[in-house]
């Protein structure tokens, strides 16, 4: 059974198509090979909230998996080099950066995570710099959850990105006070 999904996805002007979907309202990954190779960067962040006392542990260095931060920023340059299998229409890109901070917050109290892709391509980076922050905030809370199951993860989002037909973006403001 075929359900048409252009339909569903279309902005009241119809100047707003979803790129993502063809004539007939067919998921598709998007034809790329007319694009320009360019250079484009994304930077995204997230936050991961805890308890005062596992941010006392993480901070001292007593998480009984090991090292919290280090782990973190091992998985968000896996999870950016994966991308495209966990993102059903993705395009497999070639990195050429990946770049994960993570900072401890005790304002938060917790961790602020930031990763930076770069790649010279004909579609953005943005999707692995989102995956990566996913990953390692997950990765935190793995790491975590035996001292606190409470935490969240918080202010997902892309901060900027360059390059590419649509030009450089940067969102106001940052990652969650």
């Amino acid at each position: 059974m075929f359900i048409n999904l252009r339909d569903s996805f279309m902005s009241q002007s119809s100047s707003h198509l979803i790129t993502h979907l063809d004539a007939q309202g067919r998921l598709r990954m998007v034809d790329v090979s007319d694009k320009n190779v360019t250079s484009r960067t994304a930077i995204a962040e997230g936050v991961v909230r805890m308890s005062q006392t596992a941010f006392e542990v993480l901070r001292d260095g007593r998480a009984g998996k090991g090292a919290v931060l280090a782990a973190a920023e091992m998985a968000a340059i896996g999870g950016c080099k994966r991308t495209a299998e966990l993102i059903p229409l993705c395009h497999p890109l070639s990195l050429t950066k990946v770049q994960a901070v993570l900072t401890l917050d005790a304002r938060l109290p917790g961790v602020r995570v930031q990763v930076t892709t770069k790649t010279c391509a004909q579609t953005g980076v943005e999707m692995e710099a989102l995956t990566g922050v996913s990953v390692a905030c997950l990765t935190v809370y793995d790491m975590l959850k035996a001292v606190d199951k409470g935490m969240t993860i918080e202010g997902l989002g892309l901060c900027e990105k360059t390059g590419g037909k649509s030009g450089d973006w940067r969102r106001a403001g940052g990652a969650l006070s």
